[in-house]
């Protein structure tokens, strides 16, 4: 079966994507006994028919430009298309850009004709075009995407032969860290494309020390087409791969292009003490003077023991720690205090950092485990009386720096658990004179409350994200603040020569960081413009004084056509609106108000989406009338975390427990972690045939599906079905749920309950739970049993074949008797098989090969299926071994066994 298929081309780039609607799912193709991966871009070459419209639309030119001068990178995106159809294509256009970005500017350009997208207050955009919003119509909606991108989406109807161009710029200070800046760029193409480039220019006054550029998806053939041209203050990086060095494989369609492309850099500091650029007005200064030695730390780890830790975030949390205790200066001074609702220190005072005290701390952190509920208050107020009784007593040394390292998972559910006193306590407490760094470990953190109580106490917060590599953030953070290198720095500029600073007083440098501060000149007269740096060191106090100068561009650079002149002027704006950002989240109400209208006033002149602005642009008619604007948003760190809630939600099972599911027209996928492996089959039927999945006669649950075909059929003659409607019965609990695509409607102990697809609902019964996500996902949770999740995939309502369909997942399956069965439920325990003999197959990426299983030699082929619970739109590729024919030979019996007669039928 051939996937959600639609019309032309489809690009992902940057990750930006051209294309018509549908595509964007990528399905396993399968006809008869030949299977191939339709990729999400329709690249890759099917053996069964293929539409007559695959190359209706045609991307001929993807192109970015990024511009970087003195930290400020101003980057280009640009996209072309043509439709070669005889009728109107609707054709999306997606990016992704980093989180910390602001967009500047939009526009589409058709036939001639320019959309230019209108930066508004939020709440203004959204009252005029609520019409729009409520409907659901409104497209480009920012969404997270990963953990340092957004995704920017717009999809836009094209006229027949008509050419469509997309520009989208966005603009962002770099941040450096370790000792580097970094340019991220996500590259999926999923096509070769005629025209692709990427192009960065960097401009640093100072001079560069190095440059480096590499990519994911970068083989020894792509490697010399990577440009690299290093000056003293210049770098130049492209990339422009043909067509044909973008291809896989000699006679495959698709690219090898698919991942991340990276360019880092840092500038010269040893030529020079300052780094100051002054043009048009505004000035920027970057403080991170070399060869400084570190001051001594006195850190106190507050690690989270709660229940909620179980499993891998407590032994990643035991990894990191012990790596990071290993990493201590023997000049440090540590301590280590483990909670649930309750605190016990490893020793009741700071400890100095020998090898001897590290090795004993070492043995008893990796002997915490998880239990009890949450105390955050009393453990971080245990540990700032540690450091003030040490430091009272004299037992620490007088110019060192005293910080708190809190890791916790969850929200406060024991002792205090008013956020507002919590961080009323801890900020009374610190007085100023402590650090607070906090890490949010996992989804169901309260990150704002982290975020707000780090910022009040002279720190910084940063989310750890569940994954194989959570050990690794946790070191990566610690290693930004291991090593500090002054203290209380204070920035100093003339007060008759500048207004409109940004902050300048920073509680601490880091090694490998920087400070920037910016702001406007009121005196052009730049004899006068003295700069001071105060602070303190290590063993001294840390002064520096000097005249800044003007550079002239045209002298350094010559050959260049100075093309960004305002770049002081917009990286001032852009830090000026960061910084009042976080002033409206932690200030006093009066302060939170004034920084939230000048961050909005200072947005609109500047033309940024930021969290208190939209960008609204208006797209072309339609044939059936005005079409819907879209409106672009700016995401909050709370915004992004609720979007990957949603998605924890439905993938929150126990890392060891294999996932069955089946989704799609129709793919049976059984996911195997601790094999590292999947299987997979398609099962091919009429519209309006009704399958078991899941039958327990134990419990008495069963679990049948009835599919529904395509609303027309297709030119190409190829008919899909999909499953649209699911019974679910669980007869000892009393509950009965039918869940289609237009609503769910739940049984329990003769009680009706109808829930709409357009709600978001959470409803708790007696035997059963339900959480519903609007227009999205169905959590059913039977009581001390399996869990259930159903996804919703809604098509674009005009298209001439496809419609809405469900996707049926299954978590918790250990939790069903040993008797259960279906054509999903009897994989529920375990399958045993084994593949050997790899041979090239019909198509050169897809090789074949023999399978082992239940007594019967198979023929398998390595391919694609897709688990859309993380990403319900476009899914996430899993490799699996395809069994051909309706699974025979995998699944017991003829896949018609397992039709019924009713949709609460066993038979």
């Amino acid at each position: 079966m051939s996937g959600l298929q639609g019309v032309g081309l489809l690009l992902l780039w940057g990750s930006a994507c051209l294309g018509p609607p549908g595509l964007v799912r990528g399905a396993l193709v399968i006809s008869g006994d030949q299977v191939a991966l339709q990729e999400p871009s329709g690249a890759a070459k099917s053996l069964q028919k293929r539409s007559t419209n695959e190359d209706m639309v045609e991307v001929y030119s993807v192109r970015l430009d990024c511009t970087v001068m003195s930290r400020f990178a101003h980057t280009v995106m640009t996209s072309k298309a043509l439709n070669r159809a005889n009728s109107s294509q609707e054709i999306f256009f997606e990016v992704d850009l980093p989180k910390t970005a602001f967009i500047a500017n939009f526009s589409m350009e058709i036939d001639g004709q320019v959309y230019v997208g209108d930066i508004k207050e939020k709440e203004k955009a959204k009252k005029q075009y609520e019409k729009a919003v409520s409907s659901g119509r409104t497209a480009g909606l920012v969404k997270a995407s990963g953990r340092k991108m957004e995704k920017f989406s717009v999809s836009v109807n094209i006229a027949a032969e008509s050419n469509v161009t997309f520009i989208l710029t966005y603009e962002e200070l770099l941040q450096r860290k370790l000792g580097r800046y970094e340019i991220l760029t996500r590259v999926k193409p999923k096509q070769r494309v005629q025209e692709f480039q990427i192009v960065t220019n960097i401009y640093e006054p100072k001079g560069i020390s190095y440059v480096d550029a590499h990519a994911t998806f970068l083989s020894n053939e792509l490697l010399p087409l990577v440009d690299k041209r290093v000056t003293d203050n210049k770098a130049h990086i492209s990339f422009s791969p043909t067509m044909e060095e973008q291809r896989k494989c000699p006679d495959c369609e698709g690219t090898l292009i698919d991942g991340d492309f990276l360019i880092t850099y840092d500038v010269n500091r040893a030529k020079s003490q300052w780094d100051i650029q002054i043009v048009n007005g505004y000035f920027v200064h970057f403080f991170a003077p070399p060869d400084l030695p570190r001051v001594p730390k006195n850190v106190v780890f507050v690690i989270d023991r709660s229940g909620s830790m179980h499993g891998t975030k407590m032994a990643q949390t035991r990894e990191a720690m012990l790596a990071i205790l290993k990493d201590l200066h023997e000049d440090d001074h540590f301590a280590v205090i483990q909670f649930d609702d309750s605190t016990d220190c490893w020793k009741e005072t700071l400890t100095k950092a020998t090898k001897e005290n590290v090795d004993e701390a070492m043995k008893y952190v990796s002997m915490i485990v998880d239990m009890g509920l949450t105390n955050i208050n009393d453990a971080v107020l245990r540990g700032v009386n540690m450091l003030a009784k040490d430091r009272q007593e004299e037992k620490l040394p007088e110019r060192s720096i005293d910080m708190i390292i809190l890791l916790t998972d969850g929200m406060p559910n024991a002792g205090v658990s008013n956020i507002e006193e919590i961080q009323t306590n801890v900020h009374s407490a610190m007085g100023g004179n402590m650090s607070l760094f906090c890490l949010g470990f996992g989804n169901d953190v309260e990150y704002s409350f982290l975020d707000v109580m780090s910022k009040q106490n002279k720190g910084m917060a940063r989310r750890i994200y569940e994954g194989s590599d959570a050990a690794v953030q946790l070191q990566g953070f610690y290693e930004e603040v291991a090593s500090p290198l002054l203290l209380e720095v204070d920035l100093r500029y003339p007060e008759n020569a500048v207004d409109s600073l940004t902050t300048n007083h920073y509680s601490q440098l880091f090694n490998g960081s920087e400070i920037v501060v910016a702001g406007r000149l009121t005196d052009n007269d730049l004899d006068n413009f003295m700069v001071e740096v105060f602070a303190q060191g290590f063993d001294e106090d840390f002064k520096m004084q000097g005249q800044a100068s003007v550079e002239d561009w045209d002298v350094l650079y010559p050959d260049e056509e100075y093309i960004f002149g305002d770049f002081t002027e917009r990286l001032w704006a852009y830090l000026t609106i960061q910084q009042l950002l976080e002033t409206s989240k932690s200030g006093t109400p009066e302060e939170k108000s004034n920084a939230s209208a000048k961050a909005l006033n200072m947005s609109l002149q500047y033309s940024f989406v930021t969290p208190l602005t939209s960008m609204v642009v208006t797209k072309p008619d339609t044939e059936d009338g005005p079409d819907s604007p879209f409106i672009a948003d700016k995401l909050t760190e709370e915004q992004r975390q609720k979007e990957e809630q949603v998605g924890y939600q439905i993938n929150h099972y126990y890392p060891s427990q294999p996932i069955y599911l089946v989704d799609g027209d129709p793919h049976f996928l059984i996911e195997l972690p601790e094999m590292d492996d999947a299987l997979c089959f398609n099962i091919n039927n009429k519209p309006g045939t009704i399958f078991n999945l899941v039958r327990d006669p134990i419990p008495g649950i069963l679990v049948n599906g009835e599919t529904i075909g395509e609303k027309m059929i297709p030119p190409d003659g190829q008919i899909n079905t999909y499953f649209w409607r699911f019974g679910i019965v669980h007869q000892s609990l009393g509950v009965r749920l039918e869940v289609s695509t237009q609503d769910i409607v739940v049984l329990q102990d003769g009680k009706l309950v109808k829930l709409l697809w357009s709600d978001t609902a959470s409803v708790k019964g007696t035997n059963v739970d339900l959480l519903l996500t609007e227009d999205r996902s169905l959590t059913v949770t039977l009581k001390d049993s399996v869990k259930f999740v159903i996804l919703l995939h809604k098509v674009w309502a005009k298209h001439p074949y496809h419609r809405d369909y469900l996707g049926f997942y299954t978590l918790d399956s250990h939790l069903l008797s040993p008797l259960v069965h279906g054509l999903l439920g009897q994989f529920y325990h375990g399958i045993e098989y084994e593949v050997s003999e790899l041979r090239p197959g019909e198509v050169p990426e897809k090789p074949d090969a023999t399978m082992y299983v239940k007594g019967q030699e198979l023929n398998v082929t390595r391919g694609w299926q897709r688990d859309f619970r993380k990403d319900v739109k476009n899914g996430e590729n899993v490799p699996c071994w395809f069994i051909h024919s309706n699974g025979t030979g995998l699944i017991d019996g003829d896949a018609t066994d397992y039709v019924v007669s009713g949709l609460f039928k066993t038979v």
